[in-house]
């Protein structure tokens, strides 16, 4: 069964508990899990709810510069806490909680800069899906280095104890806001840079030419910055998210649990130890 099938009934059964109270839905996952498009799905199964993705929050390329040249070079690849305007997503979900009308930002990956314009929702939308590949994420010690990255372009670690400050501080306020999360689950890390390159890939067929399209190296390097808190979550999430779809390398679910239920095995499922 497709998370899509499986996650649709419980999200109608927390939305008529909810009463027309505004709703936010998290969906977490590691790059290339299917968090998108599971979003995308769920918009349109439930009058096209609109969809903010942290990715969408990014900092543009020149805040992301000085925070390079200011705190450390690291800082100038997007995606981990400490890259994202975190006050903006706030400002958002306060808006929908009011039932005003948005203008949702959207993020240009093939340019690595916000895109120009914004995406309109009307007021009074009652759901509201956030995804992204940390939502959840809680801080940890900033310890020793995991991988090559680390080791070679943070050997005191001052990246990694901001990033750990981030999640600390403002996200920590961000993730706050989520009503029911849910959890997509990888195999394993070493997955998680193949669905990415996939990712890849897509783009570069998509926008053929495109300056930020990666190649393969490039895109192990870039994943090398997520380990830490992808590897976290993977171990810990479980334990926390309202409810968890354990994928295997294919993204079919194989197994699922609801918060406070034991887990159990995807009736549709051809088997794996997700």
């Amino acid at each position: 069964m497709s998370p899509e099938a499986i996650l649709t009934p419980l999200v109608a059964d927390v939305l008529a508990a909810a009463e027309g109270r505004p709703l936010v839905v998290g969906i977490c996952g590691a790059q290339g899990s299917g968090k998108s498009t599971l979003a995308a799905a769920l918009s349109a199964r439930f009058e096209d709810a609109p969809v903010l993705s942290i990715d969408d929050l990014y900092l543009c390329r020149a805040e992301r510069r000085r925070l390079a040249a200011e705190v450390h070079p690291l800082f100038a690849t997007r995606g981990v806490p400490g890259t994202h305007d975190v006050a903006l997503g706030l400002d958002l979900i306060a808006g929908f909680r009011r039932g005003q009308a948005l203008s949702l930002p959207r993020f240009d990956k093939a340019t690595d800069d916000r895109a120009d314009g914004a995406e309109p929702v009307p007021a009074g939308a009652k759901l509201l899906l956030f995804e992204g590949w940390c939502l959840g994420a809680e801080p940890a010690p900033a310890d020793a280095p995991i991988n090559s990255l680390e080791r070679d372009e943070d050997p005191d670690g001052r990246w990694r104890a901001r990033v750990e400050a981030s999640l600390a501080g403002p996200y920590a306020a961000l993730f706050g806001e989520i009503d029911l999360l849910i959890f997509l689950a990888a195999p394993s890390f070493e997955t998680v840079a193949d669905w990415r390159w996939q990712q890849e890939a897509a783009l570069a067929r998509a926008l053929p030419g495109a300056a930020a399209v990666m190649s393969r190296g490039e895109i192990d390097r870039f994943v090398a910055h997520y380990e830490r808190i992808t590897r976290r979550l993977l171990r810990d999430l479980p334990a926390r998210a309202d409810v968890t779809l354990w994928l295997d390398a294919d993204r079919r679910c194989v197994r699922i649990r609801r918060h406070g239920e034991t887990a159990r095995e995807d009736a549709d499922s051809d088997g794996g130890s997700g």
